[in-house]
């Protein structure tokens, strides 16, 4: 029995990490939604889910918006022209920027569990392109 306990537990402790479901956003130029965009630009996740930010056209990056982003979540900013690779665990709505394109609002959204998304999460200090952009975003994704 003991042999059989030494194997169950490390599969046990592995089963959320396999359950979890790896995503993918591209960093673009322009799409049929406009110029300067994520594709997707709204993303419904599990805790636990990844997303890789592919850095599909030059000068792109994925970084956390400090603005939106959930109680307890890790910051996170990759490089220009890197792919980065985030592990979602808070639940919440993230707010995602491209540091270069962030005024032509190059924005997205990630939504990590179930909790209602609403227009009144998009705070009112952003810059006007920024907030125009993510609720475009918004009323796509209901």
């Amino acid at each position: 029995m003991r042999p059989m306990l030494g194997l169950l537990l490390p599969l046990l402790l592995l089963a959320p990490a396999a359950r979890a479901e790896l995503h993918e956003g591209r960093m673009l130029n322009r799409n049929a939604t406009g110029g300067m965009v994520y594709e997707p630009d709204f993303l419904r996740l599990r805790p636990g889910d990844r997303v890789r930010f592919l850095a599909t056209h030059a000068t792109h990056n994925a970084a956390s918006m400090p603005e939106m982003l959930p109680e307890g979540a890790a910051p996170f900013k990759g490089g220009i022209n890197e792919e980065i690779e985030v592990t979602f665990t808070q639940e919440g709505l993230y707010g995602i920027k491209c540091i270069p394109h962030y005024a032509m609002g190059m924005v997205m959204l990630v939504q990590v569990g179930d909790a209602p998304v609403t227009p009144a999460q998009i705070p009112q200090a952003l810059p006007e392109r920024v907030r125009q952009r993510l609720g475009e975003i918004l009323r796509r994704a209901e």
